[in-house]
């Protein structure tokens, strides 16, 4: 696998949807998701029809990884303002900064290897580092759940060594 990622300055983002706390051994993504894709059409100024999937991880978690370590899922689409937030959904506030984004074609159980490429192969040997802020996964039109030609952009946080 050999994939070369755009790097790109992404704008601060306003979200709207649900979040859970979670690990990949209790992995609750259908929950999550089951819980967001019903209730997603009552959340108004919608900036287009892109489902965010944002993961929030705490300063040791890929550092000292363990499939049982938790962290913060988010399901979310993007909002112009936070004037109307439907009851039962919270607000989350995506901060500007840069991103390697890597394009994923495939199905979920491949997933894993993809991302252990981006974080033992690529990051080491690029001239970037992890930055502190949320990792996130844009379902856009391409994407087919559990489909072997979904395709998703993967956003991660970079910042130069």
């Amino acid at each position: 696998m050999d994939q070369t990622p755009k790097i790109i300055t992404l704008e601060s983002k306003k979200l709207v949807g649900h979040a859970i706390k979670m690990s990949l051994i209790d992995n609750k993504t259908f929950e999550l998701f089951s819980g967001f894709m019903p209730q997603r059409k009552q959340v108004q100024n919608i900036v287009n029809t892109d489902i965010y999937e944002v993961l929030i991880y705490d300063s040791n978690y890929l550092k000292k990884f363990s499939p049982t370590h938790t962290f913060t899922k988010w399901a979310t689409v993007e909002v112009e303002h936070y004037n109307t937030v439907p009851e039962g959904m919270e607000t989350l506030n995506l901060d500007a900064g840069l991103y390697a984004v890597f394009n994923y074609k495939g199905l979920p159980k491949d997933f894993g290897v993809f991302m252990s490429y981006i974080y033992s192969n690529w990051l080491p040997k690029s001239k970037y580092q992890l930055d502190q802020r949320p990792h996130f996964n844009l379902l856009g039109k391409k994407y087919k759940r559990n489909h072997p030609d979904s395709e998703e952009a993967v956003w991660i946080p970079i910042q130069l060594k």
